[in-house]
C-alpha cells in the first residue's frame, strides 16, 4: 500500500516508518507542522526528519510553514493544558493538510507518527484521522510493542536531535516553567 506518513519529527518518524516499511508499505513522509515554535526549531526538526528519511530510504516532502494557519484557530486556547482542546485542533489542522497531500499524490492511505509518543492519546489522534480521512486513514498506535523505546534507540544510534517539548509555543512555555 502507498502510505503518506505525517511526520512530527525525525525521532518519531524513525519508529513509525520502520514499522510501515517492514510491513511492506511504500512510505512517503510528509512534514507539515505549522505549530512548531520558534522557526529555528521547525527547521531543526525538518532537517532531522530528512536525515531519518535518508537512513530508512523513503521520500520526504515538506508542506509550507504557514504558522497563521495554526495561530488563528488556537490563539484563544493558550491556557489549555497539554493534551486539551488546543491539541485536538492542532491534530486536525495537520491531518487536513496531510489528507490533501495524500489525494494529490494518489496514495492509498495516510497515518501519523504522533501516536508513537507516550504523551499523546492514540485514541484521540485516530478518531480525528478517521473523521478527516475515513477509510483512507490508517489508524495505528505506534507506541505499542515498545515502539517509542525503539524510536529513541534508533535516534540515539543515529545521533539525532531529540526535542524536549511537543512543538508549540505553549508546550515550550510549559517546559520553561
Amino acid at each position: 500500500m502507498n502510505v503518506i506518513l505525517h511526520i512530527c519529527c525525525g525521532v518519531c518518524a524513525a519508529g513509525a516508518a520502520d514499522v510501515l516499511l517492514a510491513e511492506g508499505h511504500r512510505v512517503t513522509g510528509y512534514f507539515y507542522n505549522p505549530n512548531i515554535y520558534p522557526e529555528e526549531e521547525y527547521r531543526l526538526r525538518l532537517e532531522v526528519a530528512r536525515r531519518t528519511a535518508e537512513k530508512l530510504k523513503f521520500e520526504l516532502a515538506a508542506g509550507p510553514y504557514d504558522v497563521e494557519n495554526w495561530n488563528a484557530p488556537t490563539a484563544e486556547l493558550g491556557g489549555e493544558p497539554e493534551g486539551g482542546a488546543r491539541c485536538s485542533i492542532c491534530y486536525r489542522i495537520r491531518f487536513e493538510k496531510t489528507f490533501g497531500f495524500m489525494r494529490e499524490r494518489g496514495a492509498d492511505a495516510f497515518t501519523s507518527t504522533l501516536t508513537i509518543s507516550p504523551h499523546k492519546p492514540a485514541s484521540e489522534i485516530n478518531r480525528i484521522g478517521m473523521e478527516i480521512g475515513g477509510e483512507n486513514f490508517m489508524a495505528r498506535d505506534f507506541k505499542k510493542k515498545d515502539g517509542f523505546k525503539k524510536a529513541v534507540e534508533m535516534a540515539r544510534n543515529w545521533k539525532l536531535y531529540r526535542q524536549n517539548y511537543c512543538g508549540c509555543i505553549y508546550s515550550l512555555q510549559g517546559v520553561r516553567k
